[in-house]
């Protein structure tokens, strides 16, 4: 598929807003490819398409979910199902094989200890991408990443553990164990 096609795949199977945010991802990650010396257009395809199961119904999704080999935790939100169910559509609908490109998408939501930088890339641009996501969350973030990739993805932890914390919602066992790892 080229990029028309795909775009148009997306428009019809998402919401506007998450649209924009596809491709603020797709953008964002293809500059700190760049940055760290990873394959730009790789990463902006991985971007793009990274929610391609977010607008799913959740029927269709948990059918997906029920076909996969899935680890710990990864159940444990029903907000973060759609990256599993992503890496699955990005094969079915998209063709994808690259095993980098669909871990990148199963992984950036709760993401996972011992990301490659290629997960660590999608993981934050998905968090910093600047078409729908507030300069109050993006800023530390992003000044985060100046000193390293690691440091960027600890403020995301920090922030989704004070969110999840905030609101009395329970937090994965694998977000503690990323935090602690990256601490």
């Amino acid at each position: 598929m080229d990029y028309t096609e795909i775009k148009n795949w997306l428009k019809k199977n998402l919401t506007e807003e998450r649209y924009e945010h596809s491709l603020g991802t797709a953008e964002c990650a293809s500059e700190l490819a760049e940055k760290y010396g990873l394959d730009k257009d790789k990463a902006y395809f991985t971007g793009l398409i990274h929610d391609c199961a977010k607008c799913l119904p959740k029927s269709e999704t948990l059918e997906i979910l029920k076909s996969l080999e899935l680890e710990d935790g990864e159940l444990c939100n029903p907000k973060t199902h759609h990256a599993p169910a992503g890496a699955y559509v990005a094969q079915k609908e998209f063709g994808v094989r690259d095993d980098e490109i669909l871990s990148a998408i199963r992984w950036h939501t709760l993401g996972k200890v011992n990301m490659s930088m290629f997960e660590k890339i999608i993981f934050i641009a998905d968090k910093i991408e600047p078409r729908t996501r507030p300069c109050e969350i993006c800023t530390p973030i992003r000044e985060a990443l100046e000193e390293s990739l690691d440091k960027a993805l600890l403020v995301c932890y920090k922030n989704t553990i004070k969110s999840l914390v905030d609101r009395n919602l329970g937090i994965c066992k694998v977000t503690i164990d990323i935090y602690n790892s990256l601490l």
